[in-house]
């Protein structure tokens, strides 16, 4: 599976590609907000949210319209150049999640939406996960989804969440929770970071 840099250097106007692709697809009246419905019920009002992998700020900039306060880190800049000019409430930051440090934050809940995990080079995958976990305070939580076929077989995925300290709370096969089998072709799995009297 190529990673997001490996797309964008093979072809520059990936990413203006993708950009565009979802506003017309919000242009044309589709739904593009399950996401962000589902990471909105998670959380109380005026919640900390970490958008990894936030790319042009479609799930973040909606939960920014919904009140919570969310900082947004992509690998692209040229996504990010998106987001700040549609969503300026929002911050969003140019940031590998593998290799750089995530945002001092103290999240309620970090998402991965749009297959990001899957985007992320295999040598990267447990720091990613683990700058995560770091990001999120004690009883946090991470909810994340991709497609099969992608490189990341989904207990392998799990078991590298579980290995950095998260536990697993449930999985489903779709952002609108149904129910997950042995034949799903998509994972959405929500973590959370151990609360306080678990780390003692």
């Amino acid at each position: 599976m190529p990673t997001w840099k490996d797309l964008t250097s093979a072809n520059p106007a990936h990413s203006e590609n993708f950009a565009r692709k979802w506003k017309i697809l919000e242009a044309q009246g589709k739904d593009i907000n399950g996401e962000a419905r589902l990471v909105d019920a998670m959380v109380e009002r005026h919640s900390r949210v970490l958008d990894a992998g936030c790319g042009s700020g479609r799930l973040g900039g909606e939960l920014v319209r919904r009140g919570h306060t969310v900082v947004g880190v992509d690998v692209d800049p040229i996504l990010i150049a998106h987001a700040e000019e549609d969503h300026p409430e929002g911050t969003w930051v140019v940031g590998d999640l593998s290799t750089d440090e995530v945002p001092a934050g103290d999240f309620d809940l970090a998402v991965a939406a749009g297959n990001v995990m899957a985007f992320i080079a295999v040598e990267g995958r447990e720091q990613a996960l683990r700058n995560i976990f770091n990001s999120l305070h004690p009883g946090g939580r991470f909810v994340a989804g991709f497609g099969e076929g992608r490189g990341w077989l989904f207990e392998d995925f799990i078991e590298l969440a579980q290995s950095v300290g998260f536990n697993l709370d449930f999985r489903f096969s779709s952002w609108d929770l149904r129910r997950f089998s042995e034949n799903s072709t998509f994972l959405v799995a929500v973590f959370s970071r151990p609360g306080a009297d678990l780390l003692d």
